[in-house]
């Protein structure tokens, strides 16, 4: 791999793992492309070639994914929820997680809580997209 393939990559992670880290809170592209340290529409085209989707795309799946497990693991309501995974709006959040999972939060809540198996296996089996 090349010097500026590796650099390029290492940027792209470095905003993936803010948006790991920090997907709760008000995450732009503006602000993920600093920390890329590219242009903004520079950082859309490189995340989109390098992780196969664009960055609002994997931010919607993470905090999807994060709600997921919030669904199914507490007690708090679809709203509550929404807002502590980032969304600002229980309408997109209820649009976005339907596309992602293929089913209405609340239709999902009511699987019941999650088996006791290790954890790494759950996230394996429930990731959006994984089947």
């Amino acid at each position: 791999m090349s010097a500026g393939r590796e650099d390029s990559n290492r940027r792209m992670l470095r905003a993936r793992d803010v948006m790991d880290r920090d997907y709760a809170q008000p995450l732009d592209v503006p602000t993920l492309a600093r920390v890329a340290h590219v242009s903004e529409a520079h950082f859309i085209r490189t995340f989109r070639a390098t992780f196969g989707e664009t960055p609002n795309r994997y931010l919607q799946r993470r905090r999807v994914e994060r709600a997921m497990f919030l669904l199914r693991t507490s007690d708090r309501s679809v709203t509550d929820v929404c807002l502590d995974v980032g969304f600002t709006s229980l309408g997109t959040f209820s649009r976005v997680f339907a596309e992602v999972v293929g089913e209405p939060p609340s239709v999902y809540r009511r699987r019941g809580p999650l088996p006791a198996v290790p954890s790494c296996f759950v996230m394996a089996w429930l990731r959006p997209g994984a089947n």
